[in-house]
């Protein structure tokens, strides 16, 4: 059973909450119409949920997270949007409580790269999807980031990062896998692509730098690089030191790259 990597500290929420439909889910979008019920699995704090909600009402979604606890922040997204057309429950991807042809659509952002087995969470996925129905996942690939001024400390970043990840029982570089896995899950109606995030502005590097220079000292994964021996505390600190000086230049730029895959089920 994998660990997820990141917790749930402010600064992780802080970049979930910026995830929205458009900026996400894009390549999903042109399947998603009013009467077509949707399985968000991994729905963090709802911000992509919620989008969601409001595309195809008055049918329903059904967000799905591991805990009490996670869910709690999607109902708290859902409430503040006054939508009524969400519906929330706790489970596991790799054993999920409905019937067979549940769902129009069952999608997940960024949950493949933090399983154990994401080959079989696809195989649960498919069989909860309607005859006709898709299957969406979108995941980084972190090996794929890139940046300018390359900072040997971001190297050291990503190198500790994936290590972290792996340690946990994930694969960070699960973008280039969607393809492979949903062959292996026995998928064959399917279409890859990627899309990326970039951050070039002064506002998109503040708020991403920022965000990342906390991240690398509060969140779960700082906990374990410390706790395993990965980093030490110091190490986080020229790290977090690091991410300041990248979203300080007027030059920084950088670009995460993220697979994409739809099956038809």
């Amino acid at each position: 059973m994998a660990t997820y990597t990141h917790g749930h500290h402010e600064s992780v929420l802080r970049s979930h909450r910026w995830r929205t439909a458009e900026n996400s889910a894009e390549y999903l979008l042109p399947h998603l119409s009013s009467g077509v019920t949707v399985l968000d699995i991994g729905c963090g704090p709802g911000t992509i949920t919620g989008d969601f909600a409001s595309l195809v009402t008055p049918a329903r979604v059904t967000a799905l997270e591991v805990t009490e606890d996670a869910l709690d922040l999607a109902r708290a997204e859902i409430a503040g949007r006054g939508l009524t057309n969400v519906d929330f429950t706790v489970g596991d991807v790799h054993r999920l409580d409905f019937p067979d042809d549940t769902f129009d659509v069952v999608h997940a952002h960024q949950v493949l790269q933090h399983l154990g087995d994401p080959v079989a969470a696809l195989r649960e996925m498919r069989r909860v999807t309607r005859p006709g129905g898709l299957i969406a996942v979108r995941d980084s690939d972190y090996a794929a980031f890139a940046w300018y001024p390359r900072l040997p400390e971001l190297d050291e970043w990503l190198a500790l990062y994936e290590r972290v990840a792996r340690g946990n029982g994930g694969e960070p570089d699960a973008g280039r896998h969607l393809l492979a896995w949903a062959r292996a899950a026995g998928l064959t109606d399917v279409s890859a692509s990627s899309s990326t995030w970039c951050f070039a502005t002064a506002a998109d590097r503040e708020w991403w730098g920022g965000m990342w220079a906390d991240r690398i000292l509060k969140s779960d994964m700082a906990a374990t690089a410390e706790r395993t021996g990965a980093a030490t505390r110091d190490d986080l600190m020229r790290l977090s030191q690091a991410w300041r000086r990248w979203s300080a230049d007027p030059d920084g730029w950088m670009s995460l790259l993220h697979g994409e895959l739809i099956a038809r089920v």
